[in-house]
């Protein structure tokens, strides 16, 4: 099967920007229709990339003739034609607006009128009041959209780990006969990265020349050994050395700026010269082939790439070594997850056995509770009928358990009565509405249901959405000493959209709590993002026994059992 430098999320994207744009310029509302359509099925899909296009999109359904034949010129040049052309007729500051939370394209299209075409303007128009006075808007709207905007300037420069890394990993495959390694923010398993990084041992030359097409606008950075373009509008950077001086290379490729400087002031104290172009000293290179090769020349322990951040440097040698920390093999079970019963595109014996596949022994089941009515949230009727599904699916032998994602309400109580929530083998307890409820409010609510007598799990405990939203406003302290105090365990969502909880925030409490990575898989190939928890997971130096689906099925609920038998008595 012939390579496809796509996959099916960012097939979806294209589709989903492309109707974003039309709507806003005003034209062919039912195109835009048709490709938000034909994003919703390919998001429903588990199928590869490389296959839909070697079969022309045959069978996808929403997925006509025309978008078919457009989506496989985009997998084939990395260009999609419709959206080039729309994208054409609206000003880039305008198109960055898409970055702030609560706008959409009808919004948009009023600020655009309105003279507001980008970022700082509106930033200015939330200031000076002339947002509050538009139509449509108001005081408080332009309020949640002033905070809205700084969140988006911040993040503006930021990509998700899962994007950093699909261009990072493509590009590593296409350098691989140079010895092509990850490094930088994604390396390092950062949550958002600023750039997809890779290593090699070459000339600029050799790297040009199995790239340059690949990579848009591929030119050297000043006088660093270093070559930089962008995939699909992702930055990449790429580094280059001789073998010689390649330990030097990803030593310092591979750390932030605080990391750097603090390797370069040591090996300066020693009389070394330390950079990307290798450890100098009076004038000649010392060979290191290897980051281990450095240290040694130094006199230091190699600090592990997950440990180089600001926050470890008081504590990182006395974290687990990375053999020690929790890998996506550890983990066994898989509970939060959703299926066809909510908002989830596959039935629980499909995802179970997407599970399976995968190496796990089992998968749990996590579909919304009635409050979650826009997700199809589960009445007690159904739920019941879900249990009755599971227990039947556990008498064929599908290794399956019955879950809830149950919905927090505004006062902290959970969405089901305790008699239906004691009948569920586990409960996932969430946050899906009020995240603007003021911080002793929102703090108070979480605290009561970390604290139910039935919840297992507190899920996505800050409601992040990376370089979307930020948190709620709450005292998290007070909310994980409740976890803490009830031995309720804390989710590390591995959805690349917010991995939450924070590493930094796992980190400090990582001795205090019980942890669990869950996927909040809709799909099938949701299943594999346990990639992207791990890495939070192995930042904050958790190991396997931090974890605590990392058990088997059977100890799990065991787990469940003790933890429900201790807040009884």
């Amino acid at each position: 099967m012939a390579e496809v430098g796509v996959n099916r999320k960012q097939l979806a994207n294209v589709l989903k920007t492309t109707a974003d744009l039309l709507e806003l310029l005003g034209q062919e509302v039912f195109r835009a229709n048709a490709y938000r359509s034909a994003a919703r099925s390919l998001e429903a899909l588990d199928t590869d990339a490389a296959e839909l296009v070697a079969a022309g999109f045959a069978g996808v359904p929403k997925v006509g003739k025309s978008i078919a034949a457009e989506l496989v010129a985009y997998a084939e040049c990395g260009t999609f034609a419709p959206l080039e052309d729309a994208a054409s007729q609206v000003p880039p500051g305008v198109l960055g607006l898409f970055r702030v939370r609560g706008l959409g394209p009808k919004k948009i299209r009023a600020l655009w009128d309105a003279g507001t075409d980008s970022l700082e303007s509106l930033r200015e128009a939330a200031h000076n009041g002339q947002l509050a006075a538009l139509k449509g808007f108001g005081a408080k709207s332009a309020a949640a959209i002033l905070a809205a905007v700084d969140f988006a300037l911040a993040a503006q420069e930021r990509q998700h780990l899962s994007t950093g890394l699909d261009v990072a990993e493509a590009l590593a495959a296409r350098l691989h006969d140079l010895g092509a390694r990850i490094s930088g923010d994604v390396r390092r398993g950062l949550d958002t990265v600023h750039s997809a990084r890779v290593t090699v041992t070459a000339t600029p030359e050799e790297v040009t020349a199995r790239v340059g097409n690949w990579v848009e606008a591929l030119s050297p950075v000043g006088t660093k050994p270093l070559l930089s373009g962008r995939v699909d509008g992702v930055p990449v950077e790429i580094a280059y050395s001789t073998a010689e001086a390649r330990g030097a290379l990803d030593l310092m490729m591979g750390g932030g700026t605080a990391y750097r400087e603090e390797l370069r002031a040591k090996a300066a104290a020693k009389g070394f010269d330390l950079s990307g172009r290798g450890l100098m000293r009076g004038g000649e290179l010392v060979v290191t082939p290897t980051e281990l090769d450095v240290a040694r020349e130094l006199g230091l322990t190699l600090r592990p790439a997950e440990y180089r951040e600001p926050e470890h440097d008081l504590i990182w040698q006395t974290l687990p070594a990375p053999a020690e920390l929790v890998t996506v093999a550890d983990l066994r079970g898989m509970i939060h997850t959703h299926s066809t019963w909510s908002d989830g595109a596959a039935s629980v014996r499909e995802m179970a056995a997407a599970a399976v596949k995968l190496g796990h022994e089992f998968l749990g089941t996590g579909d919304h509770s009635r409050a979650a009515h826009y997700a199809n949230g589960m009445s007690l009727e159904r739920l019941r009928a879900h249990i009755q599904e599971v227990r039947e699916l556990q008498a064929a032998g599908v290794p399956v358990i019955a879950g809830a994602e149950v919905d927090i309400l505004d006062d902290g109580s959970l969405d089901y009565p305790d008699d239906e929530l004691a009948a569920l083998d586990y409960v996932v307890g969430s946050v899906h509405s009020l995240f603007t409820m003021d911080a002793a409010r929102q703090t108070e609510r979480l605290v009561r249901a970390a604290s139910h007598p039935l919840i297992t799990v507190l899920g996505h405990p800050t409601g992040r959405l990376l370089l979307r939203r930020p948190g709620y406003a709450m005292d998290l302290d007070a909310v994980l000493g409740a976890c803490e105090a009830n031995g309720t365990v804390v989710e590390i969502n591995a959805n690349a959209y917010r991995l939450d909880l924070d590493w930094r925030d796992v980190l400090r409490w990582r001795e205090r709590l019980t942890f669990a990575i869950n996927t909040d898989a809709h799909v099938p190939g949701g299943l594999a993002d346990t990639r992207y928890g791990v890495a939070v997971a192995r930042k904050a130096g958790l190991t396997p026994a931090q974890v605590v689906n990392t058990l088997g099925q059977a100890d799990f609920l065991a787990f469940v059992a003790r933890q429900r038998a201790a807040r009884a008595s």
